[in-house]
């Protein structure tokens, strides 16, 4: 157009000729009247289809198979160089790029794959949830976290969590907080194939569901619904709130302490997405139209125990391996079975029906995760490994206690003292024996017998209260000391001669 406008200027505004416009722009004289004729932009325009002489008697036969490929599974459909292999059989002497530009078009003209079905849910009824993958910096350090991206299909109420990964115990303890946040049970939800939720899938919408996820959905009576495969369009709201919400929270990096105050950063963020204008309804904000949503849901029930179970073996040093740490359990559980119930922030150790141990999850790997009270009962037998004991090293005990440590490991024997001590604690309590301790260091001794003495005193049972001597009879007058009665009554006694006798 620019060509177009220069010639056009040319000639009938400054008046020059054709022929030197022609010579002065480097264009035909053709080209110089065609455009001062008309004034639209240039087009080049195919007046007759490209001949493919190799192609043409073949295209028939080639779209036959292609739309009978498109009614067959994915996996069962023949690959462009499959057709071309079929038509060079049928007598095809022609390239082939041809076959498979001819397929690509042929697609593009039939296919409907870029058209979508617009979604519409009722209040209360479904309620979508995916995962997405942010980078965020949490005390200092760079690193990789995944999102729980939560969004009421009706209202766009939204809610997001951030976890260290995307296990089965992330996911029960993400849709536990979406639930409570919401306040709210919907009907449905839907969601993506993940292995963690889905461990088959069938024809249509036939799942076979992962069974935890299957009885925490169970309990919430939530029915849940997975897409079909390659079909984001099917929860089209999370999918956009996605991208939506890394603009929104992860960009420029968040910064925060640790995982738990980004999260709770994210709580507050949510609850201000709620004043947005609803996307849809135009005239009332996302909270407005969760009002409805709520009031369509069922009320909140008791919160689901979100944890996996596993059943593993106590190595002999007392220890449990699970994702890549190891954690310790009291020592008279070493080499015996115990189940592991997992949760997205602490494990728990489950022995004769009862829990054992607890402790606070590790991220990291090839951890060692300690309690030093797990490991005592073997100091009675092993005293010399307080020294060196990996459990026991910066064991965080009470000042007392240090100090008594450190001056009995100075002595010979000192270590089995330090350990009667610990036995101690078993026996009462902590706080109990640190007040013994600090009662002894306060005397300016440290010995073992007279801890135990004032550790004795203070557990001892109180004194029997007095007896009410109104309840019996009051003595009248005091009896005299008479020693002359016991040789009376022995005397009297059939064996007395006998015993006259023994003391003779």
């Amino acid at each position: 157009m620019e060509t177009v406008l220069k010639v056009r200027r040319l000639c009938l505004v400054e008046g020059r000729s054709q022929s030197s416009v022609a010579r002065d722009l480097h264009l035909s004289r053709t080209t110089v009247r065609k455009y001062l004729k008309d004034a639209s932009a240039p087009a080049y325009h195919q007046t007759q289809p490209r001949p493919e002489p190799q192609l043409g008697p073949h295209k028939e036969q080639l779209t036959t198979w292609i739309e009978q490929d498109m009614k067959r599974p994915k996996r069962e459909r023949r690959s462009g160089k499959r057709l071309y292999e079929c038509l060079q059989a049928e007598g095809y002497e022609g390239a082939y790029d041809s076959v498979v530009r001819f397929k690509r078009a042929h697609k593009a003209d039939t296919t409907t794959s870029n058209a979508f079905v617009p979604l519409s849910f009722d209040p209360g009824e479904a309620y979508q949830f995916d995962w997405s993958e942010e980078v965020v910096e949490l005390g200092g350090f760079t690193q990789k976290i995944k999102v729980a991206h939560f969004r009421m299909s009706y209202s766009r109420k939204t809610f997001v969590v951030a976890y260290p990964r995307e296990s089965l115990e992330m996911v029960l303890d993400a849709h536990m907080r979406a639930l409570a946040f919401f306040g709210g049970i919907p009907r449905k939800v839907i969601i993506d194939n993940p292995k963690t939720m889905v461990t088959a899938i069938g024809k249509g919408k036939e799942r076979q569901f992962n069974a935890r996820f299957l009885s925490m959905m169970n309990h919430y009576l939530i029915e849940p619904v997975a897409c079909t495969p390659a079909a984001g369009w099917e929860k089209g709201q999370i999918e956009n709130q996605v991208s939506s919400v890394r603009s929104w929270m992860f960009t420029p990096k968040a910064r925060f302490a640790d995982l738990a105050a980004l999260n709770e950063w994210l709580y507050m963020r949510c609850e201000a997405l709620g004043q947005r204008i609803h996307p849809t309804f135009k005239d009332k904000a996302i909270d407005e139209a969760f009002v409805e949503d709520l009031a369509a849901c069922r009320p909140p029930m008791a919160q689901f125990d979100g944890y996996c179970e596993k059943v593993l073996k106590a190595s002999p040093s007392c220890l449990i391996s699970y994702d890549r740490n190891r954690y310790s359990v009291p020592a008279k559980y070493a080499g015996k079975v115990i189940i592991l119930r997992a949760y997205a922030d602490r494990l728990v150790m489950i022995a004769d029906h009862q829990e054992v141990a607890e402790h606070s999850r590790s991220f990291g790997r090839d951890q060692s995760i300690f309690d030093p009270w797990h490991y005592v009962p073997v100091l009675q037998r092993k005293p010399g490994a307080l020294r060196n004991g990996a459990p026991f090293k910066d064991w965080d005990l009470p000042d007392a206690l240090l100090q008594l440590k450190g001056r009995y490991l100075k002595q010979p024997g000192g270590d089995r003292d330090f350990v009667e001590l610990l036995l101690m604690i078993q026996q009462y309590d902590l706080d109990t024996v640190t007040m013994a301790c600090e009662l002894a260091l306060e005397q300016g001794t440290g010995q073992l017998p007279t801890v135990l003495n004032i550790l004795h005193r203070l557990t001892e049972d109180d004194q029997p209260k007095a007896l009410n001597a109104v309840n019996y009879p009051c003595i009248q007058a005091m009896p005299e000391a008479n020693c002359q009665r016991y040789d009376h009554l022995i005397a009297n006694s059939p064996t007395a001669g006998g015993i006259h006798a023994e003391h003779r």
